[in-house]
């Protein structure tokens, strides 16, 4: 740009900033996020569950029961830590995201440049573009520079534009040539690129199917642990029990609603996170690893996204004229243009050519879709040019063999310029300074490719074979993308529409053009949007894979964002998965994954609801015959970490990638979980009951001091007094009970780890085959561990266990064995459904 442009538009004076400041015109963006730090601890901290735990914990501390206190809401505490952990590093991310880097501007102020931080832009700044520079504000330009500006990022089109005096300059577009001033008109958040991505900054929590299924099962567990909780503490009341068994009973009817499943779901989602970032990509939001296994249709981006915004020479046709001079012609008149794009870097890099300076010329843009040069020496004399034919064709002859061969690379889904010379020097400007070509003769034409991303075929035929349909949602020319998509692997006969066609459409006629088309070229981002949108209301769970501005909105919109790496750092921040490398090599690894974690928490929630299920039965069956409560919190803790915790840590770890159920999991989940609580809750009611009415017969061959009762209030840690010899013995008689009950809900449990992954054909009943024998082998090291405790006397008094003879674990063993046989029946021979007169589930 000559100097005299720079002395004639001195720009604003530092007075004159000031005031404009002051005046809220400057280009300062404070946008809050929805969720402060606050909400997020509330959330997760003052849930009623959490409260009601952590009050039972604080008076079980104040009366001394700190071990009852750790067993009850230890669990709890590292879960709150885990998800205040993980919702503040997302809230961190959001509050980072920046559609804009921060450069540094080169302004005009009081006639010399200045270099500024952006946030010191006002309204009416004269700013400096040069090659390479980012806009970080609207504007329009002014003097008499040129530049070449892309805005991909923006709209998607993937052609640069040339803007001179008195066009408009969006903020997240790049000047790839020439230099110009431009005065600042829009700023801060009334700038376009902030505009669009406000909405992104909004913190919103998506949660997947299996998350919504877990929470409407978590809930009704909780109304189910209130119904069971209130009613027995009024009863507790009437009867006169003891505070602390109360306070026990609260823990334990607390207890049935599963906390360790949040823990279960959170290892999950951890361990899909570090397997996929292995194979290239990083994982944002903990679920999306997850939600890409329920995705039925995938959205893309063209420019940048399939491509990887890269065109490489293909081939030539020549008309009349040696091909070998052919590409000479366009390699150098590559060469000799004083700006170049993207076309112009695929010419110069796959021809030869030499650069020469040209008399005349008028750039290549996006409104001509052609550029010319003219020439007054050698062998080059004359005009060329090179453009779309569409463009051109009233300007020269095509013979039917040319347009065969456009149509058929075009076909292709290559881009194809025509090449036309004039042979005599003349100006390619009028006298109004418009450009105006002569007639032309043609020399032929030359096909470019755009370069796809490393895998996309791969991929695009991966999602194909699992029944994900594809969408290509671009702001480029729709017959150039559905070529391109055809290129890319797309299957079929692709139907395209163009955003100005869905512009005039109706509701109705979008909505059904939105579910039939494959491809939609010259889309607005509040379009693409809208067709995501669309698209959830039809009942599709959607993907969109985006890079930049103009998919921010669409990618929010969607049930899964996925950036490229290379992308705005707006689309990245949105994303709940990033591609590093822009490699779609991890996007079936990542659908493994996905389906390994769905799989895994239907076995997972197999075994959560079950125990739930028998607790809640049970503690019910229990009170109503009148045999007081089955357990209290330390041996329930020590069932639900050997008969549920651990083994679902195995089965989080061990899951395996398979078919995922499309239909919800509940009415699979439940055809093995009302039989396996109901014959354990039966089993069990009895094994309490024989086991009871056992202690109850050897507490009264014992001879009752004051010493025996002394030792055993110790012994089982109570606070009150055993005053008469009848409630010594009932305790004993209890503890007896709870003992046998405890032993024999482990073991039925650990075989229920085994029939949730048959090792072999004989435990096919309740799930398909596996062939796993980690799972049973963890099961048996889980018996062995619990029988340790058993027998070992220290830690059998931690867990309040009194200590059985082995010939009661021989009868345990065979009720379980009982137990076994006859749920295995149930579930091979379908007594469920046949008694209810359903369907096999």
């Amino acid at each position: 740009m000559a100097n005299q442009d720079h002395t004639q538009l001195a720009g604003l004076t530092e007075a004159e900033v000031l005031d404009r400041r002051r005046r809220g015109q400057g280009n300062n963006v404070r946008l809050d996020t929805s969720r402060s730090y606050a909400d997020i601890i509330r959330h997760n901290v003052l849930n009623l569950i959490n409260i009601i735990l952590f009050v039972i914990g604080g008076v079980m501390i104040a009366i001394g029961r700190v071990g009852d206190a750790v067993t009850t809401v230890g669990l709890i505490i590292f879960n709150v830590i885990i998800g205040v952990y993980q919702e503040i590093r997302a809230k961190r991310q959001l509050d980072q995201i920046a559609l804009l880097t921060r450069p540094k501007i080169t302004v005009m102020r009081e006639g010399h440049e200045k270099t500024v931080d952006p946030s010191e832009l006002v309204v009416g700044d004269v700013i400096v573009m040069r090659a390479g520079d980012q806009m970080v504000v609207d504007g329009v330009v002014i003097g008499g520079g040129k530049v070449e500006v892309d805005e991909s990022m923006l709209t998607g089109e993937s052609d640069s534009i040339i803007k001179a005096a008195g066009d408009d300059i969006l903020s997240g577009s790049f000047c790839i040539a020439g230099s110009a001033l431009y005065e600042a008109t829009r700023v801060g958040e009334e700038s376009f690129a902030n505009k669009l991505t406000a909405n992104a900054r909004k913190f919103a929590i998506a949660h997947t199917p299996l998350q919504r299924e877990i929470n409407f099962l978590l809930r009704l567990l909780l109304l189910l642990a209130i119904f069971i909780g209130s009613t027995m503490f009024v009863g507790a009341i009437i009867s006169g029990l003891p505070f602390l068994r109360q306070v026990q009973m609260a823990a334990v009817v607390a207890g049935l609603v599963p906390n360790g499943l949040f823990f279960m779901v959170i290892l999950a989602y951890a361990m899909g996170a570090l397997r996929i970032v292995q194979r290239g990509a990083l994982v944002q939001q903990s679920n999306a690893v997850e939600s890409l296994s329920n995705v039925t249709v995938l959205c893309t981006d063209k420019t940048g996204t399939l491509t990887a915004n890269k065109i490489n020479y293909h081939d030539v046709y020549p008309v009349e004229i040696e091909p070998d001079r052919l590409k000479h012609l366009i390699g150098t008149f590559a060469r000799s243009a004083s700006a170049t794009n993207k076309t112009s870097e695929a010419l110069i890099a796959g021809l030869e050519g030499e650069k020469l300076t040209p008399v005349d010329e008028v750039p290549f843009s996006s409104a001509l879709k052609w550029s010319a040069l003219a020439f007054d020496q050698g062998d080059m004399r004359g005009v060329y040019v090179l453009g779309a034919l569409s463009m051109l064709q009233d300007k020269l002859e095509v013979s039917q063999d040319a347009v065969a061969q456009i149509e058929q690379w075009s076909d292709a889904g290559l881009r194809v310029l025509v090449f036309a010379h004039h042979a005599a020097d003349v100006p390619l400007h009028n006298a109004a300074g418009k450009p105006e070509l002569p007639a032309l003769t043609l020399l032929g034409a030359v096909s470019l490719s755009d370069e796809l991303r490393p895998f996309l075929k791969e991929t695009i035929a991966g999602f194909s074979a699992n029944g994900i349909a594809l969408k290509v949602i671009s702001g480029d020319n729709p017959q150039t993308v559905a070529a391109l998509a055809r290129q890319a692997g797309f299957a079929g006969e692709l139907k395209y529409v163009s955003g100005t066609d869905l512009g005039k459409m109706d509701d109705a006629q979008f909505a059904q053009v939105a579910a039939e088309t494959t491809v939609f070229g010259r889309i607005t981002p509040d379009q693409k949007e809208r067709l995501v949108d669309t698209l959830q209301q039809q009942g599709h769970y959607v993907a969109m894979i985006g890079d930049g501005v103009n998919d921010v909105l669409s990618l929010k919109k969607a049930n899964l964002g996925i950036a490229m790496e290379s992308g705005s750092a707006a689309t990245r921040g949105v994303a709940d998965m990033i591609l590093i490398g822009d490699s779609f090599n991890a996007l079936p690894a990542a659908f493994s994954e996905g389906q390994r974690i769905v799989n895994g928490m239907k076995d997972i929630l197999r075994l959560f609801l079950t125990r739930v299920a028998y607790a809640a039965l049970m503690i019910i069956a229990i009170d109503l015959i009148g045999l007081g409560f089955p357990f209290i919190p330390k041996q329930n803790s020590l069932l639900v970490g050997i008969g549920v915790g651990l083994p679902t840590l195995g089965l989080a770890v061990w899951a395996r990638p398979g078919p995922v159920p499309k239909r919800g999991m509940l009415r699979e989940i439940a055809r093995f979980v009302v039989p396996a609580a109901m014959s354990i809750s039966f089993f069990g009611v009895i094994v309490y009951a024989l086991a009871f009415t056992v202690g109850i017969i050897n507490a009264l061959a014992i001879n009752v001091t004051p010493d025996t009762v002394s030792s055993f209030q110790e012994y089982i840690g109570i606070d009150y007094t055993l005053t008469t010899v009848t409630a010594y013995q009932a305790e004993v008689a209890h503890l007896v009970a709870q003992t046998a009950l405890t032993s024999f809900t482990v073991f039925a449990s650990l075989i229920l780890v085994v029939f949730v992954e048959p090792p072999i054909q004989f435990f096919v009943a309740g799930d398909e085959f596996s062939g796993d024998w980690r799972p049973t082998l963890l099961a048996i090291g889980l018996f062995v561990v619990y029988m340790i405790i058993v027998l070992a006397e220290p830690l059998r008094s931690f867990f309040e266990m009194i200590d059985l003879p082995l010939l009661a674990y021989v009868g345990l063993g065979a009720i379980t064995l009982i137990w076994m046989l006859l749920l295995r029946r149930a579930w091979r021979h379908s007594w469920l459904e046949r008694f209810l007169q359903i369907d096999r589930m």
